[in-house]
């Protein structure tokens, strides 16, 4: 018994270790190590798939249609169809406003004229109160119609309601053909409603309050857009070319800087000095007929009158006629008219430079409107051919060129006598 209870002690001894410690704490940390990694890679995985999905999400909002911005952008474009047409209907009405104005003003003068001199001729007792009454009545009422429509001034509202019309009139067919071309978006229907704004303040429908002062102290063009002007990509008819540079390089550039120097130097200059003459003139009128005809109703007043004598009828009759002529200058010559053209037409360049110039001032070629179609609108817009406009931009640079040699040789002969 002793004996097999030694040979098991001694088999026990000498047989390995089933479960060395050094194995399991190895096995325990390799497991470790996997389930961290496991972890890693599983936050990994959902924090890549939640960035995709998100990606998905937000191409999926891109490219779905904005149906709240197309209908939006349909309902300004019906509103600017129904303003073309009010404001072209209104632009009727005042211009017969100023045909009719203008014959009964001058038919009151000249029937008051006649009467004037009917009664110095052969006007007697009661016959001569009457034609003195009646012709110092006419005066007094053409004298007073005469202050109203010099101060509304009916040719020029009848410019601004025709202008306003096709404006919108080209504004809706800017907004139909970006409905057209593609689908539409909030930074569209924004530029649209600045657009109208822009319009409605340039060439407002209402008399009173927010009528325009035909009589300003200080001329400035006519200004029917936003003030901040959007990049050519984000206007109505622009987009992205295609090709090297998108149709543009440095001469390209260059050309469209010197059309900007000549339209700064010479149109706009230009128009704007006929504007301020055109005005003066119609200030004089404006102040000179309401005179005639008041002074032409003391006269026929005092018609027949002993301490005046012929005078009064000098005055009653000659002044009736100048007031005629001087009314039918004015506003049959639509003198407010020719002032409102004028003052649209500087207005016109000074869109063109803006327009020109936020043009070049985008860096990127690419972000333009292709470089060729701009010059070929540039070109049409001014009433030019390519050829015509090349010439104009080379003008303008030989100009400045000489212009600054001039100025430099000029500052060389003053330091020259100075030293």
């Amino acid at each position: 018994m002793a004996t097999i209870q030694a040979s098991i002690l001694l088999s026990r001894s000498a047989s390995p270790s089933p479960t060395p410690t050094p194995k399991v704490q190895t096995h325990r940390l390799s497991a470790r190590k996997l389930n961290g990694q496991q972890k890693f890679h599983t936050m990994t995985k959902t924090s890549t798939e939640r960035h995709r999905n998100r990606s998905r999400i937000n191409t999926r909002k891109e490219a779905e249609p904005n149906i709240e911005a197309s209908e939006e952008l349909h309902s300004i474009m019906n509103l600017v169809a129904d303003r073309a047409e009010m404001h072209k209907n209104i632009g009727i009405q005042r211009d017969n406003w100023n045909h009719l104005l203008l014959a009964s003003i001058n038919g009151m003068t000249v029937t008051a004229a006649t009467m004037a001199a009917l009664a110095a001729v052969s006007g007697e007792g009661n016959s001569l109160l009457a034609l003195k009454l009646s012709s110092t009545i006419l005066y007094a009422a053409a004298t007073g119609v005469s202050l109203v429509m010099n101060k509304i001034q009916p040719s020029q509202l009848a410019e601004e309601q025709r202008n306003a019309s096709r404006l919108l009139k080209q504004l809706h067919e800017q907004i139909k053909s970006r409905m057209t071309l593609r689908q539409p978006t909030s930074n569209d229907v924004k530029d649209a409603m600045e657009r109208v704004l822009a319009i409605d303040r340039a060439y407002p429908l209402p008399l009173l309050g927010a009528m325009l002062d035909k009589f300003p102290k200080a001329v400035e063009p006519a200004v029917w857009w936003p003030k901040e002007m959007r990049n050519q990509k984000e206007s109505f008819g622009g987009g992205k070319g295609e090709g090297r540079r998108n149709g543009w390089s440095k001469e390209l550039e260059e050309e469209m800087r010197g059309v900007v120097g000549v339209m700064k130097r010479k149109d706009s200059a230009e128009y704007l000095r006929l504007s301020k003459l055109v005005l003066t003139v119609n200030k004089v009128l404006a102040v000179t007929g309401p005179w005639l005809t008041g002074l032409a109703a003391v006269g026929s007043a005092l018609v027949r009158t002993p301490w005046i004598g012929s005078w009064a009828v000098v005055f009653g009759v000659v002044f009736g006629a100048l007031a005629t002529v001087v009314n039918t200058i004015e506003h049959g010559g639509q003198v407010g008219m020719i002032f409102e053209m004028y003052r649209s037409s500087a207005g016109f360049f000074m869109l063109m430079e803006e327009s020109i110039e936020s043009t070049l001032e985008e860096r990127e070629a690419e972000e333009r409107e292709n470089g060729e179609v701009f010059e070929t609108e540039v070109a049409l817009k001014l009433g030019r051919s390519l050829s015509e406009l090349k010439n104009l931009a080379s003008i303008s640079s030989s100009s400045f060129t000489s212009s600054s040699s001039s100025n430099s040789e000029s500052i060389e002969e003053f330091a020259s006598k100075l030293f």
